[in-house]
């Protein structure tokens, strides 16, 4: 298929020499025939072709028709090279290919565990609405694995990286596959229970603005019509934490979000209710702790207590994690600098 590309499309900025690459420098070529959309390879108004630009500054990228041409060093090309295959098998998969995501998968097979960026895009944990929600990093791929093979899952890292919105994606899939009999969504109204007399209407009111994003999430993978009578039954269940006191949950997929919030006590509270059949998992950030009176997050020292315990898993989610605007990496990275003092 023919690219809405110029002609000759070399490489943003390089001037046909490309940067980073000295003029004596032993340079050699690629060419890479596209069977699949070079409009889907390549992005609207090239958007994914610039990215790889910028990631590889030291490759000349040539677009004519449905050829690539690649000239560079040889081990910079055959890299390029690969990821782009890596690339085409995504766009055939029917995944929507964007800048971020070409950023991500460079990331994933560049990295120290060089991972197949095919096999972490193309992993589809949900389909609604004629989209598909899938890991769009190899650490949330690691995260929504360990889901599945563990019975308690701790997702642990920054705003962005996905923990909340993945970890209900899996909870629906569980249920639609009749896995469970119900979802139970909880968070500690840290916030809220400051706030509360300030807030309007009852119990329920004031509580439903704190539990929100649990919702929204909800109706992005449910049916809106479905939603409210699967609450009537039962089947969906949203409440603050103190809520979970005294029950015992079987057959459920059970999230506590912003675990950060929970004292230790209430993290073994929490924990207790697991029942037979039942899976949970702990999402939370340790650098965001809003506890009063400088009280000890329940998310920082369970680790310590339960990390040689079987069928329990702890995962890690990092800046490399992000899958919001690519500015919030770079401010989670800032912070954490500020953090440590560097």
């Amino acid at each position: 298929m023919a690219s809405p590309t110029p002609e000759n499309h070399p490489a943003a900025g390089t001037g046909g020499m490309a940067a980073g690459r000295q003029p004596d420098e032993p340079a050699t070529t690629e060419l890479i025939e596209i069977d699949t959309s070079m409009v889907a390879l390549l992005g609207a108004h090239d958007e994914s072709l610039k990215a790889l630009e910028r990631a590889h500054p030291d490759v000349d990228f040539m677009v004519r028709g449905n050829e690539i041409t690649l000239t560079g060093p040889a081990v910079s090309v055959r890299a390029v090279k690969d990821l782009i295959g890596q690339l085409r098998t995504v766009v055939a998969s029917g995944q929507p290919l964007t800048a971020d995501a070409v950023r991500h998968a460079d990331t994933m097979f560049s990295g120290p565990r060089r991972a197949r960026p095919a096999d972490v895009l193309t992993t589809n944990i949900l389909s609604s609405r004629g989209r598909s929600i899938r890991p769009k990093t190899l650490g949330q791929k690691d995260y929504v694995d360990a889901i599945d093979d563990d019975t308690v899952v701790f997702g642990i890292g920054p705003a962005g990286t996905g923990k909340t919105y993945l970890a209900v994606a899996k909870a629906v899939q569980a249920l639609q596959r009749k896995e469970v009999n119900r979802i139970v969504l909880t968070r500690p109204a840290v916030e809220a229970g400051e706030r509360l007399g300030y807030l309007p209407g009852g119990l329920s009111e004031k509580i439903d603005p704190y539990l929100r994003p649990l919702y929204d999430a909800l109706h992005d993978m449910l049916d809106a019509d479905s939603v409210p009578k699967l609450f009537e039954a039962g089947t969906l269940e949203v409440a603050p934490l103190a809520y979970m006191r005294g029950r015992t949950l079987n057959d459920a997929f059970i999230i506590l979000d912003e675990a950060q919030n929970t004292t230790p006590e209430q993290m073994k509270m929490f924990l207790t209710r697991l029942g037979f059949n039942s899976k949970m998992v702990i999402t939370g950030d340790v650098t965001q702790v809003d506890l009063p009176g400088r009280a000890p997050s329940g998310l920082k020292v369970v680790r310590t207590i339960l990390q040689d315990l079987d069928e329990i898993s702890f995962q890690e989610l990092t800046s490399a994690d992000v899958v919001r605007h690519q500015l919030v990496s770079a401010i989670v990275d800032a912070y954490g600098r500020w953090d440590a003092g560097v």
